[in-house]
């Protein structure tokens, strides 16, 4: 059954007992959360912080669906750097995002971050996709042991040259051949996928996603752009896409509640015509 989240990171600077209770008033039944607005590093989140935050967030009635924006604002680490000591620094951390996840009682990562792995000077393509694979390949096995999936996200050529397509991150996906490496989707992202829209990527692809993203290209809510969310939600009901969907916005202008109450409600609303 698909169930609307939102990422957390709109509402940076208010308390989380007041986020997640405007989360649920509105009518949101998940929230995802951004790591760096917890702690600059999540070495600085120590367990009984961690069961808190897993509090507050069961006891506002709302479930954790998991992590994304992984690497934002951190230091020293790499996707596809040569240097195999800032690889292996780099999956540690993933790895313990992983705890992390499950600490707060999520079960999946979604790995996007753009700026830990474009190509640096002098590195190919292919030594790229050699050097993400080490990573992935190491830690995978590790993240499954906390009991989370972990999700990778093409993203447009606007914002990385290193896997920007389904089919790239499929292709590294199958290189790793573990079930809990999957593919994530994202309407902004998948827009950015020259010679098909996102209706045909969801068909090809979304049965297998792990997660998908809801925003307009435009950077804010559903409904707060030009994107017709019917044909998408339609494509990922009929995909056998049945798990859960976060709103995750970039321009943060119109306001978090108005953002959140404008984009649960397009999303409710398509869901209702997709199946009607």
């Amino acid at each position: 059954m698909i169930r609307f989240g939102m990422c957390n990171e709109l509402f940076e600077g208010t308390e989380l007992v007041e986020v997640c209770s405007t989360l649920k008033g509105l009518g949101y039944e998940g929230i995802e959360i951004a790591p760096f607005t917890l702690a600059d590093s999540i070495d600085h989140l120590s367990a009984s912080r961690r069961a808190t935050i897993r509090e507050i967030i069961a006891d506002s009635g709302l479930e954790t669906i998991g992590t994304h924006w992984l690497l934002a604002q951190t230091e020293g680490y790499y996707l596809t750097s040569p240097d195999a000591a800032t690889r292996r620094r780099t999956g540690d951390y993933l790895i313990g995002l992983a705890e992390l996840t499950r600490d707060l009682g999520g079960s999946l990562m979604v790995f996007g971050s753009p700026k830990q792995r474009n190509l640096l000077p002098g590195v190919t393509h292919d030594q790229a996709t050699s050097y993400a694979e080490d990573v992935f390949a190491r830690i995978i096995p590790k993240v499954a042991e906390f009991g989370v999936t972990f999700c990778l996200e093409p993203l447009a050529p606007a914002e990385t040259d290193f896997l920007n397509t389904c089919e790239q991150a499929n292709a590294m996906i199958a290189r790793i051949n573990h079930p809990n490496f999957v593919l994530h989707m994202d309407v902004k992202a998948q827009s950015g996928e020259v010679g098909t829209t996102v209706p045909e990527l969801i068909r090809r692809h979304a049965a297998k996603a792990g997660h998908f993203h809801a925003q307009d290209p435009n950077r804010q809510g559903p409904g707060m752009g030009d994107v017709d969310f019917v044909p998408i939600l339609k494509a990922l009901v009929e995909s056998g896409y049945d798990r859960w969907i976060s709103v995750e916005v970039f321009d943060y202008a119109p306001g978090a509640v108005e953002t959140s109450r404008r984009s649960i409600e397009t999303l409710r609303d398509a869901l209702t015509q997709a199946t009607s």
